[in-house]
């Protein structure tokens, strides 16, 4: 039961990232490739977990490290839109 529901979990992230990629297309905001490039991380994080279900305990650093890396892309995403934000509004101020 727990692989199927961790196959679900990185389905349903990769269909996530696909939304995000449609939002990118539409606005070509980097805030939705960030998010979208985060989620299909978190799939593979599944996939690799799947993989290393039945081994030892070895590479378990390898793969949270995708999850970790996902998370920072998120954190990175936020930061970069709120930036943007911050140096759109200098420039409203000055004009």
């Amino acid at each position: 039961m727990n692989d199927f529901l961790s196959g679900m979990a990185a389905a349903l992230s990769l269909v996530a990232g696909l939304f995000f990629l449609r939002f990118w297309r539409k606005t070509h905001d980097r805030f939705f490739a960030f998010f979208a490039a985060s989620f299909w991380l978190m799939a593979l994080h599944r996939g690799v977990m799947l993989s290393l279900r039945d081994s030892n305990n070895e590479h378990l650093v390898a793969a949270f490290s995708i999850r970790l890396l996902a998370f920072v892309l998120i954190l990175v995403a936020i930061v970069d839109k709120n930036m943007v934000r911050a140096d759109a509004r200098k420039g409203d101020k000055s004009a």
